[in-house]
């Protein structure tokens, strides 16, 4: 079933993209909940006139955006986490909020929403990966570090 989002759906899209989805998530969540209507005809000419009228703010918003993404890759991102006795086994486990923090205090305000693990939570020691999605258009990997608390 061909949909419009009304509003942001986490790990579907962003307002106003036009998506296909199953029947079922459509019917009986995405259209009651009122965050996507059923794309007709009439309502997808609707949208590509609100999306012309929108493409030209939407630029400016899309360039800065990258500078950031840039200004953010480049960090060397190491979070700091409590360790159990003589282990690499963390004490609970990192999540995209402490990623979101660890950006925070860096000067880089960014909700956790937008921030997926590669991989899911974090309960060791190591390397890893995340996916940031600023924008329909603006989405990146950033690396970070998870360090023994000192």
């Amino acid at each position: 079933m061909e949909i419009i989002l009304k509003k942001e759906v986490p790990n579907l899209g962003f307002k106003d993209d036009l998506l296909e989805v199953k029947n079922g998530y459509a019917r009986n969540y995405l259209i009651p909940k009122g965050l996507a209507i059923l794309a007709t005809e009439s309502e997808k000419k609707i949208l590509s006139e609100n999306l012309k009228q929108k493409s030209f703010k939407e630029e400016k918003i899309v360039s800065d955006l990258n500078t950031i993404a840039e200004d953010i890759q480049k960090l060397n991102l190491k979070i700091y986490a409590k360790v159990t006795d003589n282990s690499n086994k963390l004490f609970g486990s990192v999540t995209s909020l402490n990623l979101s923090d660890t950006l925070d205090d860096l000067g880089h305000k960014l909700d956790k929403k937008y921030i997926s693990i590669i991989g899911g939570t974090i309960k060791s020691l190591g390397k890893y990966s995340a996916k940031i999605r600023l924008h329909r258009e603006v989405k990146f990997n950033i690396n970070f570090e998870v360090l023994k608390e000192k």
